[in-house]
């Protein structure tokens, strides 16, 4: 079996590096303020190799999105389907699982970028509702309806409860990314921590027959 050259594989990191020097610029300097020449040269490579595999600076924030979100959904979405157990403790499980591979890092970072730039990009805001916030209500949603047809749960509003479960994520996500950058806000509890809670209260009013 042939082994790869230095130079291969470096051709075959690029487009990981191109997305790790554009999310690096995109929160330095927001989305839009970021000139694709930027990143090129934060990268080390010519305007046109940034080209080459992102033919446009929406197109690179697609594979960011894609990149560090699209594949944890697809993820959670295999490992519910396979799932046979309590629903309530996999809805715990994938909330924490969610903070862990979401709330910190670079995936993070992109979700803030999109809630902040959505109303200015609406076609990155078409896209980012394609592909990540209906999967994300839809494989929630429908561990709910698992919950209620089998009894688990009582019948509560479905879309509803899913915003519940999913609006803190979002606070917690913001403040990790903006107060939490700068400790400007001292958070006393750890988000896993407010997690349990937030799961503990929720589930009492969504189980059957609470203990």
């Amino acid at each position: 079996m042939a082994t790869a050259t230095p130079r291969q594989r470096r051709k075959d990191a690029r487009p990981q590096e191109l997305l790790d020097a554009a999310l690096q610029l995109f929160v330095e300097k927001g989305f839009a303020a970021t000139r694709s020449e930027e990143i090129a040269a934060r990268a080390g490579v010519a305007k046109g190799t940034l080209y080459r595999y992102y033919p446009s600076k929406d197109e690179l924030f697609k594979a960011m999105v894609r990149d560090n979100l699209s594949v944890h959904i697809a993820e959670s979405a295999a490992q519910a389907a396979q799932y046979e157990g309590s629903i309530a403790e996999l809805l715990s499980q994938m909330m924490q699982a969610w903070w862990a591979k979401v709330g910190h890092g670079n995936a993070g970072v992109v979700c803030k970028i999109m809630m902040v730039e959505a109303r200015n990009f609406p076609e990155l805001a078409r896209f980012y509702v394609e592909e990540v916030i209906r999967p994300s209500q839809a494989l929630i949603g429908g561990l709910i309806e698992r919950g209620i047809r089998t009894g688990e749960f009582r019948a509560v509003p479905v879309e509803a409860t899913v915003h519940m479960l999913i609006a803190p994520m979002l606070h917690m996500l913001l403040h990790e990314h903006s107060f939490g950058e700068h400790d400007i806000c001292h958070q006393t509890m750890a988000a896993e921590e407010l997690l349990d809670a937030q799961m503990a209260l929720l589930l009492h009013g969504l189980l059957a027959n609470p203990a």
